[in-house]
C-alpha cells in the first residue's frame, strides 16, 4: 500500500515553531541552535521521532540541516535539494547553498561579535564538532552542548521504535557472527575495545536485522567489541529468546541508557570512529574519573561490510533478477497504460510496489519510490504525496527511481521512460546520460583506484555539452541492509579505494528545472578483471553489472553513440532477455523481447 513516512509539517507551521524554538533559546541564553537531519545513531534515514528538521522547517530531504539564530534561520542544502527546498519551507527560513557556504563561515557572518550556539551532542559526530569548534574559536563563537530544544517544543513527538530483532541466517550472510567477531577482534591491539556507532555495522557484525527505520532493516543500537571478540550491544529493540540464543554468551544486550555506566567500568583503550561517533559518547569517555582512554580509530566493520563475500554477491545477483522481472512486468504495464493519459505519479508508485510484492519475497521497498513526471523529474530526490501528485502526461519523460529489500539482497534501479513521443533535446540529453553510465560499466582500472578517480568518466559526455548533475555518480549499497552504504562511492568526494566485492550504484543524470529529469541507474560490483591481450602484469579491476532491465530504446539517439557504446547496449539487452525472459511470460515477455531488440 502506498504510504509516506512524514511528520506533520508544512510551510504554514514553520513560523510558529521557529518562534517557540527561539523562546527556548532565549531561556537558555543561546544565540543559536543547530538542527541536523540526523539521529543519535548517525544514520541517513531516521525514525519518525527523529524527524526534527522536517518537523521544524517542512524540508523532507535526506541531507541538510538548519541553524536557527535570533533573527535568521538558515536551511543548508546541497545541489540535490535546491529546487525541492523552495517548495517546502516558509519565508521565515533562508536557503543556504552548502557546501559552497560552510556553516562556520555563515555563523561568523551572522554572529560577527561572537555568540553562543547550542547543539545536541548526540546528533553531531566528534569530527563535526571538532571541525566546527576549530573554525569558530578565532571568531569568539562558543559551541555549547544542551538538551535538544526541538524536543522541548514538539508536543506530539512520536515514541522511539522498540521493534523485534530478526536473525539473518548464515546461509544468506555467508559468514557466522562468531567468525566475524573473531576476525575483527584479531585486528585490535591488546586491551583495546572498539566503539561501533552505526546500526548497519552492528547488524552486519551480529547477523541480525530489524525494522526500527522505515525501508532500512536495521536495529538501532551501539556496540563495543573487545580484543577477545566479545560484544556488548546497547539497544532498546526487542531481543526475544531466539535472538538471544543466536547471539550466544559472548554477546550481551543492554539498554541504551546503560551505555554510560558500562563505559565507566572499562579500562585500557576505547577506539572511536570520529566521523560516526556522537560527540556525547566522547564526552562520556573523557570524564576525568574514568580509567578508559579514547583514541581515534575507524569503525572495524566498515570495510569488511563493504567487501561482500561470495554468498552475498550471489544473493545480490538473484535479488536483482527477481527484482528485474518485477520491473519488466511494471514497464510492460506502463507502456500499455500511460498513453491513455489516466495515470498519476502515485498510480505509478502503487503499481510498481504491487509488482514487487507479487514476488512473495519482498520484505520492504528500499526507499520511498521516486516517481517524477515532467518537471517533477527535475527534483532529484522528489517524493510524491497527495499534494504534489501530478498526471503522467503524454509527450513527457517519467523518471522512476526505486528498489526492493529482499532477504538475499538490496536493489536500487532508475529508469527514465518516454511517455509517447518526446523531443530531440530530451533524446540528446538522455543519450549523454546513457553514455556516462556505459563508461562506468565498461571501465577497467588498476587496483588502488578510488571512486573519485572514476567519477569524471560518467560526466564527460555531459561536460562536452556544457551540462552536469549535482549529485554523486554512485553510492555504496548494503546486503539486505541500507540502500546507501559507505564508505565506497563514485563521486568527487569518494576517497575509499575500490575493492572486490563492493556494490555500488552507477547513476549519472541530467535535470532541467521546470521541464524534465533524466537518470539511468544500474547496480554494479567490483571484481577482478580478466587479462587482456597485450596488457602488462598490472592487477586490474572492473565492474560486473547486477541490474538487468531494458533501457528506453526510443530515447536513444543512435547517431551520438560510438560503435563500442552501441555494441554495449545491444549486449546488455541480449543478456537481459536471456536472464529475465525465463522469469516472465505473456504480455511482459512480449514487451521484454521487443525492448531488448538490437538498436
Amino acid at each position: 500500500m502506498f504510504q509516506t513516512f512524514e511528520v506533520s509539517s508544512s510551510p504554514d507551521t514553520g513560523p510558529a515553531r521557529v518562534k517557540a524554538l527561539r523562546g527556548e533559546m532565549k531561556a537558555r541564553q543561546l544565540d543559536g541552535f543547530l538542527v541536523p537531519r540526523a539521529d543519535k545513531y548517525q544514520g541517513e534515514y531516521v525514525a519518525s521521532c527523529d524527524e526534527r528538521l522536517a518537523w521544524l522547517t517542512g524540508f523532507t530531504g535526506s541531507a541538510g540541516f538548519c541553524a536557527v539564530l535570533s533573527d535568521i534561520a538558515g536551511v543548508f542544502i546541497d545541489g540535490r535539494y535546491r529546487v525541492q527546498v523552495r517548495d517546502q519551507i516558509a519565508g521565515v527560513f533562508t536557503p543556504v547553498h552548502w557546501p559552497e557556504t560552510s556553516l562556520a563561515d555563515w555563523l561568523k557572518e551572522q554572529l560577527p561579535d561572537g555568540g553562543v550556539v547550542g547543539f545536541d551532542p548526540w546528533l553531531h559526530t566528534v569530527t563535526q564538532i571538532r571541525d566546527l569548534k576549530t573554525a569558530l574559536d578565532p571568531a569568539g563563537i562558543t559551541l555549547e552542548p544542551v538538551d535538544n530544544l526541538v524536543d522541548a517544543i514538539w508536543d506530539d513527538r512520536p515514541a522511539p521504535p522498540r521493534n523485534p530483532v530478526r536473525i539473518q541466517p548464515d546461509e544468506l550472510a555467508g559468514e557466522s557472527h562468531e567468525s566475524k567477531r573473531t576476525r575483527l577482534a584479531a585486528a585490535l591491539d591488546q586491551d583495546t575495545r572498539a566503539f561501533i556507532a552505526l546500526p548497519d555495522s552492528i547488524c552486519w557484525l551480529l547477523n541480525i536485522r530489524g525494522t526500527d527505520i522505515p525501508r532500512n532493516p536495521v536495529v538501532q543500537s551501539y556496540a563495543i567489541l573487545n580484543d577477545a571478540g566479545q560484544v556488548a550491544v546497547f539497544s532498546d529493540a526487542t531481543f526475544d529468546d531466539a535472538a538471544l540464543s543466536h547471539l550466544s554468551a559472548d554477546v550481551t544486550v543492554h539498554g541504551v541508557a546503560d551505555l554510560g555506566d558500562y563505559i565507566s567500568t572499562l579500562d585500557g583503550t576505547l577506539q572511536v570512529a570520529p566521523t560516526s561517533t556522537p560527540n556525547a559518547v566522547l564526552s562520556i569517555i573523557d570524564a576525568p574519573q574514568l580509567a578508559v582512554t579514547a583514541v581515534d580509530g575507524v569503525d572495524p566493520c566498515i570495510l569488511p561490510k563493504a567487501r561482500k563475500n561470495t554468498v552475498e554477491i550471489a544473493g545480490s545477483r538473484e535479488a536483482h533478477l527477481r527484482d528485474g522481472a518485477a520491473m519488466v512486468r511494471f514497464l510492460a504495464w506502463l507502456e500499455d497504460e500511460a498513453p491513455k493519459g489516466q495515470l498519476t505519479e502515485i498510480d505509478v508508485v502503487k503499481s510498481l510496489e504491487g509488482f514487487r510484492r507479487d514476488t512473495n519475497a519482498l520484505q520492504d521497498i528500499s526507499f520511498e519510490t521516486i516517481s517524477g513526471a515532467g518537471p517533477n523529474g527535475a527534483i532529484v530526490h522528489y517524493r510524491v504525496n497527495e499534494d504534489t501528485n501530478r498526471a503522467v502526461d503524454v509527450g513527457e519523460l517519467l523518471l522512476v527511481d526505486s528498489g526492493g529489500q529482499y532477504l538475499d539482497g538490496t536493489t536500487d534501479i532508475t529508469r527514465t521512460i518516454a511517455v509517447g513521443e518526446t523531443g530531440d533535446e530530451e533524446k540528446s540529453c538522455y543519450t549523454r546520460v546513457l553514455q556516462g553510465m556505459i563508461a562506468i560499466s565498461r571501465v577497467r582500472f588498476p587496483k588502488g583506484v578510488r571512486g573519485r578517480d572514476l567519477d569524471a568518466l560518467a560526466r564527460y559526455p555531459l561536460w562536452l555539452a556544457g551540462q552536469d548533475y549535482d549529485h554523486g555518480t554512485g553510492h555504496g549499497v548494503g546486503s539486505y541492509l541500507s540502500v546507501h552504504e559507505g564508505p565506497q562511492g563514485l563521486s568527487r568526494r569518494a576517497d575509499t579505494v575500490l575493492e572486490t566485492g563492493m556494490i555500488l550504484s552507477n547513476e549519472p543524470g541530467y535535470y532541467r528545472e521546470g521541464a524534465f529529469g533524466i537518470r539511468i541507474e544500474n547496480l554494479i560490483t567490483v571484481r577482478e578483471a580478466a587479462p587482456v591481450t597485450g596488457g602488462d602484469a598490472r592487477d586490474m579491476l572492473d565492474f560486473e553489472t547486477l541490474t538487468f532491465v531494458p533501457l528506453d530504446r526510443t530515447l536513444v539517439d543512435v547517431t551520438q553513440l560510438t560503435d563500442d557504446e552501441r555494441a554495449w547496449i545491444d549486449q546488455y539487452h541480449s543478456d537481459t532477455l536471456r536472464k529475465i525472459g525465463p522469469r516472465v511470460d505473456g504480455r511482459a515477455l512480449e514487451w521484454l523481447t521487443a525492448a531488448c531488440a538490437p538498436l
